[in-house]
């Protein structure tokens, strides 16, 4: 364990032997760090917080702390950071709220750039990235290989689909479906994101299928519960298009189109 001498550390912390903590970081009670991760100076870690392996929290970032959220009474709410991620400078990361299920999540390998606001009682999952300065109200899902490009935001509750790409200053009120593409002010959908689907492996028919299956959801002009019992009857042996119906089967606030 190297931990810089100038660093303050709660006894109740559990932290792994080989961590780095640099010069004027915090680490509160009730936090615990994984083998392998690196804490770099002026962070501060409140908890209850569970950090998992090979994480890096760059300098002056702020995560575990109490929520943004005026109902906040100082209930024993929790982080739950995985593994392999990256979070950059000056990122803030709330704990949940009793008011849904008391956690905030984030899952593996995701890369969070400076400025990143991820609030109380959001659902980060695997391989996402955000653009600096890209805001999450509280409760909003996340899905894997998600996009956030910079000044990008979600309003609260909203689901954000696999796959999905919000492409520059294109925040949303409404749910996003997996595999779409997202831009412009207002925001609207401008597609599939074809190029992410390539480079993670898709086949050309399984992209072929994605897009004929969002032209029926966005192009046909039908309403969204006819969508999705057309696509369902063209869905089986063909996985991709469950993880895209389900998104919009999910769907609370309303999907934007």
């Amino acid at each position: 364990m190297s931990i810089h001498p100038t660093a303050i550390i709660d006894q109740s912390a559990t932290i792994a032997d080989d961590v780095m903590i640099g010069p004027y970081s915090v680490i509160g009670a009730g936090v615990e760090i994984g083998a392998g991760s690196k804490v770099d100076s002026h962070v501060v870690i409140n908890g209850p917080t569970r950090i998992g392996t090979n994480n890096h929290l760059y300098q002056f970032t702020s995560v575990g702390d109490d929520p943004q959220d005026k109902k906040y009474n100082g209930e024993p709410t929790r982080l739950e950071i995985g593994d392999d991620n990256t979070i950059r400078e000056f990122c803030t990361i709330s704990r949940g709220t009793v008011q849904d299920g008391g956690v905030t999540s984030i899952g593996n390998d995701n890369w969070i750039m400076a400025y990143v606001h991820i609030a109380h009682d959001c659902n980060i999952g695997d391989h996402c990235i955000f653009a600096n300065n890209a805001t999450l109200a509280g409760h909003v899902h996340v899905g894997d290989w998600a996009i956030f490009a910079g000044f990008t935001g979600a309003h609260q509750f909203c689901r954000i689909g696999a796959h999905a790409f919000l492409g520059m200053y294109a925040g949303t009120s409404r749910d996003v479906p997996a595999y779409t593409m997202v831009g412009g002010q207002p925001p609207a959908p401008k597609g599939i994101n074809s190029e992410g689907l390539k480079r993670r492996g898709f086949s050309a028919d399984q992209i072929r299928n994605i897009r004929n299956a969002y032209r029926v959801v966005f192009r046909k002009g039908i309403k969204l519960a006819d969508a999705i019992t057309e696509l369902e009857a063209t869905a089986d042996g063909k996985p991709e298009l469950d993880i895209f119906i389900e998104s919009l089967k999910r769907s609370e606030r309303g999907i934007l189109r």
